[in-house]
């Protein structure tokens, strides 16, 4: 589904990506994970159309997408989640999904104005596809209460719930269990299950190991800017220079 060729990426005379690649198959939860500093977000950031890399290309369902901006990406099906919550605090829960849903809206400026029968109809379609992803995302019964004052963790659920609302082939997720306690990553790992189980392919980039070799069918591991190993979960744990990487030579 998503193929990173050989991209490269430097910022004045620091190469934050030295000639990445891998792949990353449908249907699957890939993880990427690495030290501080190894790239992964600058990998998402390019992948996802913040930044052009220096070189190499990314193509996405065999189409090159590289340089490609966030919004076409989203037309395309492809979302993102970032490490920081944003969202729309004075909305209610219900409404932050709305607005996920409006990116498929075709009613203009005119019909929305005036409350034309096109409009009101799909606005109660928006309310109610809305309503379902709440539910899919364990949120229903906060569908009324404002954004900003949710916890913490059901603040990032939302997060994805509103980006799963444009019903995206693959969502890439940056940290999405930073900040979260145990009970919080628990309720995120079901999620991430029920969002490959629903048919959409996950790529995450992540830190709290236990998550990632509970979900991931793969694991590609970045350090320093280059690709250090790729495999399963028990292949990746096993791998010396992985376990050096993180942990240092004895």
């Amino acid at each position: 589904m998503l193929r990173i060729e050989s991209i490269t990426k430097i910022f004045g005379g620091l190469k934050a990506l030295d000639e990445v690649s891998f792949t990353i198959s449908a249907g699957e939860i890939t993880g990427i994970i690495g030290p501080n500093g190894a790239g992964k977000t600058t990998l998402f950031n390019i992948v996802t159309g913040i930044y052009s890399p220096t070189s190499g290309k990314v193509f996405y369902e065999g189409k090159d997408i590289t340089g490609f901006p966030p919004e076409k990406l989203a037309g395309l099906s492809m979302v993102r989640t970032f490490q920081g919550i944003e969202l729309f605090g004075r909305m209610t829960v219900l409404e932050n999904v709305m607005v996920g849903l409006h990116t498929k809206s075709r009613s203009g400026i005119i019909a929305s104005a005036f409350k034309l029968p096109g409009h009101v109809r799909e606005e109660r379609r928006i309310r109610e596809r809305a309503s379902s992803w709440l539910e899919f995302a364990g949120l229903a019964d906060l569908a009324n209460t404002e954004a900003a004052n949710l916890p913490f963790g059901k603040g990032r659920l939302l997060e994805i719930a509103r980006a799963m609302a444009i019903e995206p082939h693959i969502i890439l997720m940056d940290e999405p269990a930073a900040g979260l306690n145990s009970r919080e990553t628990s309720d995120l790992a079901d999620l991430i299950k029920k969002i490959k189980e629903s048919g959409i392919t996950v790529a995450l980039v992540e830190h709290d190991m236990d998550l990632v070799m509970e979900i991931c069918d793969r694991i590609v591991v970045l350090n320093l800017g280059h690709k250090l190993a790729e495999g399963s979960p028990r292949e990746i744990q096993e791998d010396e220079k992985v376990i050096t990487a993180y942990l240092g030579e004895d």
